[in-house]
């Protein structure tokens, strides 16, 4: 298997291994053209990036600073909206319906490390996919964890852990997140 068919297996993997090392450097140098090209150069996202990730949907707009993993395992669909400094670790897919805003500082992890000490200072982790439906709404400085589905429409209010799946529609708020009055509707 590729690299990025074992990271979107969801087996453990030796992620210090030189093919994943260059993954990274790939997607490091990527983020780097996004964050130091002029405005006006990097338009909504840079090349390098667009370039980089899995699936790219119409009008996705990206904010500088952003940092991904790896990149080939981010799929943004139509008019998805980053804000400054978002962070996506994609050791497994990470998929951003369409519409979808994430406020600035927002970050979605997919890799789960080993729990065994010794394992784990060898590099050993898997990853457990991250799918976010269409048009949510992530608030500043919310957390995403591995494994993590968030249904259409649902709002997570800024600050947030999310530690399990959120149903579409609802708001959800805390850490860990807890439902909020109301739906997303309202």
């Amino acid at each position: 298997m590729t690299p990025q068919e074992v990271m979107r297996s969801g087996q453990w993997y030796d992620c210090l291994t030189p093919a994943y090392e260059s993954l990274r450097a790939a997607a490091r140098a990527a983020c780097h053209a996004h964050g130091t090209l002029p405005p006006e150069a990097r338009g909504s996202m840079a090349p390098e990036l667009r370039s980089l990730f899995a699936e790219v949907g119409a009008g996705v707009f990206i904010e500088a600073p952003f940092h991904c993993s790896y990149g080939v395992n981010v799929s943004l669909g139509p008019g998805v909206y980053l804000n400054a400094g978002c962070t996506l670790l994609d050791s497994a897919m990470i998929t951003i319906g369409g519409g979808t805003m994430c406020g600035p500082g927002v970050q979605i992890y997919t890799a789960d490390h080993h729990r065994d000490a010794a394992r784990r200072a060898q590099g050993i982790e898997r990853g457990l996919p991250v799918v976010i439906g269409r048009n949510v709404w992530i608030g500043g400085g919310a957390i995403v964890l591995p494994g993590v589905t968030i249904g259409e429409g649902a709002i997570i209010g800024a600050g947030s852990v999310v530690t399990r799946d959120v149903e579409s529609g609802a708001r959800v708020a805390g850490n860990p997140e807890r439902a909020i009055g109301g739906s997303a509707s309202q």
